[in-house]
C-alpha cells in the first residue's frame, strides 16, 4: 500500500480488513525493529569468539618496548643475544698478535690466549650451470641403419630445467605464494636464471602427473583409516567461490577443491570407506560419515566465549569451564590408563548433566543449551578412543596456507591450477609427517616414476 485510500467510500468491513493488514504489518516491522536492535547490542564477531579467520580480526597496537641497555648476562661483554656456533666450520681464520701494541716486543705461541669465538656466514653466488648435450647419430655402412647415441641419465631431450629447478619453482609458488610475474622476476635476479612465465606454467603441468600420482596412494591410505579429521574454506577458480576441502589424521593428508561445500564432496573422497572416528566441527555436510564423531572442542570454546559476550551469566560460563577441564585432560589422556580415562569421563558427564539443568533466559545460552542437549554424547569421545584429538585444530593449520595463498593471488585462474595446489599441498603436508621438508617431498614426487623430467 503506498497510499492511504480515501475513507469515506469504504465500508465497515472494509474499513475492519484495512485495520487488520496494517496491524500485521506494524507487528512485522516491529519484531524487525526488535531483531535489529538486538543485533546492535549483540558483540561482534571476533577469532576469539567465533570461526572468524584470524586475518579478519582487529589486532591492537603493540605497546612500545623498553630498549634495554647494556649486554646480557653472561655474554662476555658484548651486546645482544648470538646464534650457536657452526659444529662444522668450512674454513677456520686465526687471527693471533705478532708484536704488543704498546711496546713491540715479539709475541709467541705461549704468550697468546683465545679471546673470542665468532662465526661470519655468507652464501656463494649462485648461477646456473648449462651442460651442452651433443648427440650423435651414426650410419651403418654395411645395412644403412642409422644408430642414435645414448645419452647419460638425466640428460635426455626434452625440456632444459632440471628436476631442481621445477622444484624450487613449485616451492616458491605454492608454499609462499608467490606469483608467476614475480616468480620469473625472482628466479632472474638472484640465480640469473632467464625462465618466462608460460615456461613456469608449462614445467607445473608436466610435474603434474606426478602429484596425481602420489596423491592416489594417499587417498588409498586415507580409504583405510580409522580417523579422520576434515574441514574447509573458501577459494576462488577464475572469480567464482569454490571450496579446499581437507581430509587428514596423524598420517597423510588429502586435499581436494570442489565447487560445492556439500556432503557429496566426502562421499567422493572417501569413496564408501566409513572410518570408525570422525573430527569436525558442526557443519551439517561434515556430520554422519563414520561410526563416531569427536566435536571440535575448540570451536564450542569460542562460542561460549560469544554467549559470555552476549550477556550470558548462567549457562555459557559453566559449559566454558567445562570444556576447559576436558581440553586439558585431552593433553594427557594418551598417558592415562583405561580406568582413569572412564573415571574421568565419568566425571565430566556428571558435570555436564548440573550444567545442562541450568535455565538460561539469554537466547544465546538457550541456544547452546539446546545444541548440545542434541550432542552431549559427541563432546567426549576422545577420553575412550586416545588416539583421537579432542579438537580440530590440525585441519585448520592445514588449511591456513589456503588461505594466505588466496590472500597473496586472489585465487586461481583455472581448475588444473587448483588441481596441481591441492596435489602439492597433499604431498607436502603427508611428508610433513615423516618430518621430510616441503622442499624435499617437491623434488622426491618430481623424481618419482610418474614424472615428466629427466633424472
Amino acid at each position: 500500500m503506498t497510499e492511504l485510500p480515501d475513507l469515506s467510500c469504504l465500508t465497515h468491513e472494509e474499513k475492519d480488513a484495512l485495520i487488520r493488514a496494517l496491524w500485521a504489518q506494524v507487528q512485522a516491522l516491529t519484531a524487525r525493529v526488535a531483531d535489529l536492535e538486538a543485533r546492535l547490542e549483540a558483540p561482534p564477531k571476533t577469532p576469539a569468539n567465533s570461526s572468524v579467520p584470524p586475518s579478519k580480526g582487529k589486532k591492537p597496537n603493540r605497546p612500545e618496548k623498553s630498549k634495554r641497555c647494556g649486554p646480557r648476562p653472561g655474554s662476555l661483554g658484548r651486546m645482544g643475544g648470538g646464534r650457536t656456533l657452526t659444529a662444522t666450520p668450512d674454513e677456520i681464520v686465526s687471527a693471533k698478535p705478532v708484536r704488543c701494541v704498546h711496546c713491540q716486543t715479539a709475541l709467541g705461541e705461549a704468550d697468546q690466549v683465545l679471546h673470542g669465538r665468532y662465526d661470519k656466514i655468507d652464501l656463494p653466488q649462485v648461477a646456473p650451470v648449462v651442460t651442452r648435450v651433443e648427440r650423435y647419430a651414426g650410419r651403418c655402412r654395411c645395412c644403412g641403419g642409422t644408430t642414435l647415441a645414448p645419452v647419460p641419465e638425466g640428460l635426455e631431450p626434452g625440456t632444459p630445467f632440471s628436476v631442481g629447478i621445477v622444484a624450487l619453482a613449485m616451492y616458491l609458488r605454492f608454499v609462499h605464494a608467490i606469483s608467476y610475474q614475480r616468480l620469473s622476476r625472482l628466479l632472474l635476479e638472484l640465480f640469473g636464471l632467464g625462465i618466462s612465465e608460460g615456461a613456469l606454467d608449462a614445467a607445473f603441468r608436466r610435474g603434474k602427473p606426478a602429484f596425481d600420482a602420489d596423491v592416489a596412494a594417499i587417498l588409498a591410505r586415507l580409504r583405510r583409516a580409522r580417523v579422520v579429521c576434515s574441514d574447509e574454506t573458501g577459494v576462488r577458480i577464475d572469480g567464482r567461490t569454490c571450496w579446499n576441502w581437507v581430509f587428514q589424521n596423524s598420517e597423510v593428508v588429502i586435499h581436494v577443491i570442489r565447487r560445492s561445500r556439500g556432503a557429496s564432496v566426502v562421499a567422493e573422497v572417501l569413496g564408501g570407506h566409513r572410518p570408525a572416528f570422525w573430527v569436525s566441527d558442526l557443519y551439517g555436510a561434515q556430520q554422519g560419515h563414520a561410526e563416531d564423531w569427536q566435536i571440535c572442542l575448540a570451536h564450542q570454546l569460542r562460542d561460549c566465549a560469544y554467549a559470555i559476550e552476549a550477556g550470558d551469566a548462567v549457562f555459557a560460563p559453566r559449559m566454558k569451564a567445562l570444556l576447559l577441564r576436558a581440553v586439558v585432560l585431552a593433553r594427557r589422556s594418551r598417558n592415562l590408563a583405561p580406568s582413569t580415562r572412564r573415571e574421568y569421563r565419568r566425571r565430566l558427564e556428571c558435570a555436564l548433566d548440573a550444567v545442562m539443568a541450568l535455565a538460561p533466559t539469554h537466547r544465546d545460552g538457550q541456544r547452546l543449551r539446546r545444541r548440545y542437549g542434541k550432542l552431549r554424547s559427541h563432546l567426549f569421545t576422545f577420553l575412550d578412543h586416545p588416539e583421537l584429538p579432542a579438537d580440530n585444530n590440525s585441519s585448520e593449520r592445514e588449511l591456513r596456507p589456503t588461505a594466505t595463498y588466496r590472500k597473496v593471488t586472489g585465487g586461481f585462474r583455472s581448475d588444473w591450477g587448483a588441481d596441481l595446489f591441492a596435489g602439492v599441498r597433499s604431498v607436502i603436508g603427508t611428508a610433513a609427517r615423516r618430518g621430510v621438508s616441503a622442499y624435499q617431498a617437491i623434488q622426491q614426487t618430481l623424481r618419482g616414476p610418474a614424472s615428466s623430467y629427466p633424472g
